[in-house]
């Protein structure tokens, strides 16, 4: 396996399928220089090679939800990676990508697995990213909301979690609402509450340790929960 000495923390199934990709995009390369592409790919720490590469299989996962992956899904994909990662390296992910899409694998285990090693607020992150990616054709389709919400319960985010990113994403009435996770009936004390409670597990600070792109990324994700709260205080006067 070429993943071997390289100081990957994740084995088991997540670990299989990255390493068969690493294998397939270095082929060519010697251990010295596919040590040096992986980090230059992925990040100089494990914490950020490990979202990064995880970030990648699940966004395969989602591409193939309708059970056809196509050339413009590829295209809107890419220009999601652009804008969140930068050319070069958006370049570098869609290329692994193309080959973790040849690869077959269990969605739970690598999924759980995702659960029990990442910390709660990077796996919200990496929701996030999969809404972003699903929604980068401007249409989240059905198939599409099922296997992120499958990976989301996999990986062990709470149902209120869900619907508050999801409501980020897919707009309605009470979308304010459902990103605080809170009824449209709570009352004031337990809107502030909410918003207190959710402002905290998604600081951009908190995954600050998986590099700028993904912080910044945060900081759009925390600033839809301030606006969200600031639309309620305007209809409630608060």
């Amino acid at each position: 396996m070429v993943l071997m000495g390289l100081g990957w923390s994740f084995g088991g199934p997540l670990g299989g399928i990255i390493g068969y990709a690493i294998g397939s995009f270095f082929s060519n390369f010697k251990i010295r220089e596919i040590r040096s592409g992986v980090t230059d790919t992925f990040g100089n720490t494990e914490e950020k090679r490990d979202f990064n590469v995880t970030l990648l299989v699940l966004t395969a996962a989602v591409m193939k939800a309708d059970g056809n992956v196509r050339k413009s899904e590829l295209d809107y994909v890419k220009r999601f990676f652009l804008q969140n990662f930068g050319q070069e390296r958006a370049e570098s992910y869609i290329k692994m990508l193309r080959e973790i899409l040849q690869k077959d694998y269990n969605l739970r285990e690598v999924s759980q697995q995702v659960g029990h090693y990442m910390e709660y607020s990077s796996r919200l992150q990496l929701l996030h990213y999969m809404f972003g990616i699903a929604n980068a054709d401007g249409i989240i389709s059905q198939e599409e909301l099922n296997v992120i919400n499958l990976i989301s319960d996999y990986m062990g985010i709470n149902n209120s979690d869900f619907a508050s990113v999801k409501a980020m994403f897919i707009r309605e009435t009470d979308s304010a609402y459902k990103i605080l996770g809170v009824d449209s009936n709570a009352s004031d004390e337990e809107v502030k509450k909410a918003y207190r409670e959710m402002a905290k597990k998604n600081h951009p600070d908190l995954v600050s340790n998986l590099g700028d792109e993904v912080r910044q990324a945060a900081e759009k994700k925390f600033q839809e929960i301030n606006a969200a709260y600031e639309t309620i205080k305007k209809q409630r006067g608060m």
